[in-house]
């Protein structure tokens, strides 16, 4: 297995919470991936286009017996399965699962890059990586995930929620 997988989820259409959930809840069930930590639930402002409704986001940490390709393949459609439907970039989606550590490597070509490119540019990915991950080290920077400082990054994090993903029904957020 491969330890140290973080994933990024966000919903901003729909049900977002029952979207979040249904991701975990599937990650859960598959025989090749164990999960084992997921922050709370962030409600945050739009990246990118700003006319949509809010996100929910989360970062969960996995482990997986499958290839950093195999894993992103499958990201993909897990995301079908729950039911994201195509749209534009950064536009609204039922679900959205980034794949933004694979443990410490390093890879790019034209469908994938490892670390997320853009993990640095948004508070509602460090800051949850920082609540379950503190201590990982980001493999290019060679910093803990504590030590990154987010007071420079456009503030979108809106509200966090003490939501258990893990365990969760989709009814009810706690504050």
């Amino acid at each position: 297995m491969i330890e140290n997988i973080f994933l990024g989820l966000g919903s901003n259409k729909g049900e977002r919470l029952n979207f979040l959930i249904a991701a975990v809840d599937k990650m859960r069930s598959d025989k090749k991936t164990l999960v084992q930590l997921v922050s709370s639930v962030y409600e945050t402002e739009p990246y990118g286009c700003k006319e949509q409704n809010y996100f929910f986001n989360a970062a969960i940490k996995i482990s997986s017996e499958r290839s950093l390709e195999e894993l992103h393949q499958w990201i993909k459609e897990l995301e079908k399965e729950i039911g994201r439907k195509e749209g534009p970039k950064w536009g609204p989606r039922e679900i959205d699962i980034d794949l933004l550590f694979y443990n410490d490597v390093v890879y790019s070509d034209q469908r994938l890059t490892v670390p997320h490119k853009e993990i640095l540019l948004r508070d509602f990915v460090l800051v949850p990586l920082k609540e379950i991950a503190p201590d990982f080290l980001h493999p290019v920077l060679k910093r803990k995930i504590a030590d990154i400082d987010v007071s420079n990054l456009e503030h979108l994090i809106i509200e966090k929620y003490s939501v258990d993903l893990l365990n969760s029904t989709g009814d009810k957020l706690g504050r």
